[in-house]
């Protein structure tokens, strides 16, 4: 999944970055509120972290300007404000979330969590396809009972196709909510990790996961629809 932090303390800033990228998210982030409307507008991102006192452009500007313009990423909103108009305020405004500071970076991995499975329109933190089971909350993936062990990018990928499981998912979908900005998108990255996924979920004498739809992408389902 694809998040864009826009904070301009660095020192948060990097931690929530670090701990995004330590739970096999891709991260964007941007230090101001120009500079991070201009990537919330122009990119498609599952979770935008959005502090309210940014220089430039504030927090409820760029929030106010985002939906807007029709986009709608969910939002959590990061702030040291605990006052109850402004929570009213950024959540009027369409917001999706609120956390005050200091916060546990547990809470706000498991905040994050929530409201990235919300976007799929999926409640529970077990994903279930054919054999394989995917534990979003623990990032524990199973084969047909069996524990198996996948990279942060490979994991990223799984949940992404498992959220959106039954429906075809294109190579450019994939680009734009697993990889970040720094990775090309004019490689054969995704088909390779594809290939990965197979040889370590699938298994010979059970059906087929992850389909390749020529021209289209890919669909992970236990029958090819």
């Amino acid at each position: 999944m694809r998040v864009l932090v826009i904070e301009d303390y660095e020192i948060l800033r990097l931690a929530v970055v670090k701990s995004l990228r330590e739970d096999s998210y891709s991260v964007d982030e941007a230090a101001d509120g120009i500079g991070g409307l201009h990537m919330a507008s122009t990119e498609d991102y599952d979770l935008i972290v959005l502090d309210l006192m940014l220089p430039g452009l504030n927090g409820f500007e760029v929030l106010e300007a985002l939906r807007a313009r029709g986009k709608d990423s969910h939002v959590l909103i990061l702030t040291a404000r605990d006052q109850v108009d402004d929570r009213v305020r950024g959540l009027d405004l369409g917001a999706d979330d609120y956390l005050v500071k200091p916060f546990a970076m547990e809470e706000f991995l498991a905040r994050v969590r929530a409201l990235v499975r919300r976007s799929y329109a999926h409640k529970s933190p077990l994903l279930r396809i054919g054999h394989v089971e995917i534990h979003t909350d623990s990032h524990e993936v199973t084969a047909n009972g069996e524990a198996v062990e996948l990279t942060a990018k490979e994991y990223a990928l799984l949940e992404y196709l498992a959220l959106r499981s039954g429906q075809v998912v294109s190579r450019t979908e994939i680009w734009e909510h697993v990889y970040d900005s720094h990775f090309d998108a004019t490689s054969n990255v995704v088909d390779v990790y594809v290939g990965y996924l197979r040889k370590k979920l699938e298994r010979p004498s059970l059906p087929r996961l992850i389909h390749t739809r020529r021209g289209e992408g890919y669909i992970l389902a236990v029958k090819e629809s």
